[in-house]
């Protein structure tokens, strides 16, 4: 099985939920309610963040 060299974790602004359903507060025709999905910016809609920026740019840091 390869291994996974990419370490990865939860966005810290959205807590890997990258997508939500917003409610507008108009109705539809049928009753229901007017929703827009929002995806967060700062993960693009991952919902994962690297770990470290030069990690994610394939340099190691030692420490």
């Amino acid at each position: 099985m390869p291994e996974n060299t990419a370490r990865t974790r939860r966005c810290r602004d959205c807590d890997g939920f990258p997508t939500a359903a917003i409610t507008t507060g108009r109705r539809n025709r049928d009753g229901s309610r007017h929703t827009i999905a929002v995806t967060c910016r700062t993960c693009d809609g991952t919902g994962t963040m690297p770990l470290h920026p030069r990690t994610a740019a394939g340099v190691e840091v030692h420490a």
